[in-house]
């Protein structure tokens, strides 16, 4: 089956099943599971922070970034478009009492710093505090411009604002950039580092920042359910895809380029934007259903929607980008006919 729903859907390589399976293991809310220790020094050293926190899900992650950062009756500033507000089922405010205030996003994925300003509450008991600037890269794909970040981030500090950036595809936006990670990570108070989608690992993210504020989100990890035991085992496959998987992001990104290349060129698509390893085309609406099961049937998975969206991941290969376009190709040909 090739499927292009997400990176989300890669599944480890025998090798980091093995590396998984060999890690050295303890109990990590007692803080002494070896491999968890090694890993969350090695990723806080690589993104420039002062230590690194291990979690189940990017989600989990950011949540307790966002929690660590914030107070209850405190806001925080987000894109409409951001994960972290969207779709991540309102945590934010269900669990940390935290509101979001979100404003719509520039068509790179920005926050433009007009609309920050305008955002940010007077210091008034009518209000919920502002407190946080949270932002994303990359978003939608696309990396957000690197000057924007250091000029938001500096804007959002000279107001008393902290800062997070959700980095779920962050190794992404290096790759692309031909960036460090820790460039990238040095302007935020506190970044998510996602390892199970086009990293590769079956689970996994991670929260870094300063020691103290990593020992804030220690505790609302436990709050929040997130404590685990012999964690090891997912360490070791985050420790893995650090050591091997970040160059072939690259290989996503080429293929990404080409498929959308591809899908231009087929009668009714629209590309409407492609950066790093996302696809995003306009299918007409008359072939939503009948192209969706048609995909099915020869073993392909996209999700067809009004705004439909392919990622390309490393369970992708040169073969599958030329049957996804064969296959495509053939159902516009005989609908055409």
């Amino acid at each position: 089956m090739i499927d292009l729903r997400s990176d989300t859907v890669t599944r480890p390589s025998p090798a980091m099943l093995d590396a998984m399976m060999s890690a050295p293991l303890g109990d990590d809310v007692w803080g002494d599971d070896p491999t968890v220790n090694a890993f969350q020094e090695h990723l806080a050293t690589l993104a420039g922070k002062q230590a690194a926190l291990l979690f189940p899900s990017g989600t989990q992650s950011n949540l307790v970034g966002l929690m660590a950062h914030c107070e209850r009756g405190d806001e925080y500033i987000v894109g409409q478009s951001a994960h972290t507000y969207r779709y991540e089922g309102g945590g934010a405010a269900v669990l940390g009492s935290i509101q979001p205030q979100p404003i719509e996003n520039a068509s790179d994925g920005s926050l433009p710093l007009e609309k920050i300003s305008a955002a940010i509450k007077a210091d008034d008991f009518h209000f919920a505090r502002t407190r946080l600037l949270a932002l994303e890269n990359t978003i939608a794909g696309k990396v957000l411009p690197e000057d924007y970040v250091h000029q938001a981030t500096e804007f959002a500090r000279s107001r008393g604002l902290t800062t997070h950036l959700d980095g779920a595809r962050l190794f992404n936006a290096a790759v692309a950039s031909e960036v460090p990670l820790e460039q990238l990570c040095r302007p935020f108070d506190s970044v998510s580092l996602c390892f199970s989608k086009g990293m590769g690992t079956p689970i996994g993210s991670a929260l870094v920042g300063t020691r103290s504020f990593i020992e804030r989100a220690r505790r609302w990890r436990k709050v929040v359910g997130g404590g685990m035991r012999q964690a090891g085992v997912i360490a070791a496959a985050c420790q893995y895809a650090l050591d091997h998987h970040v160059d072939d992001l690259a290989l996503d990104h080429r293929r990404a380029a080409r498929l959308a290349k591809g899908l231009a060129a087929l009668p009714g698509i629209q590309v409407t934007s492609q950066a790093t390893n996302m696809v995003f085309a306009h299918v007409p609406d008359e072939h939503l259903r009948p192209l969706s099961t048609w995909l099915k049937e020869h073993d392909i998975l996209i999700e067809l929607l009004y705004a439909t969206r392919l990622v390309v991941h490393r369970d992708i290969d040169d073969a599958d980008i030329d049957k996804v376009l064969d296959v495509m190709g053939a159902y516009f040909q005989q609908h055409a006919a």
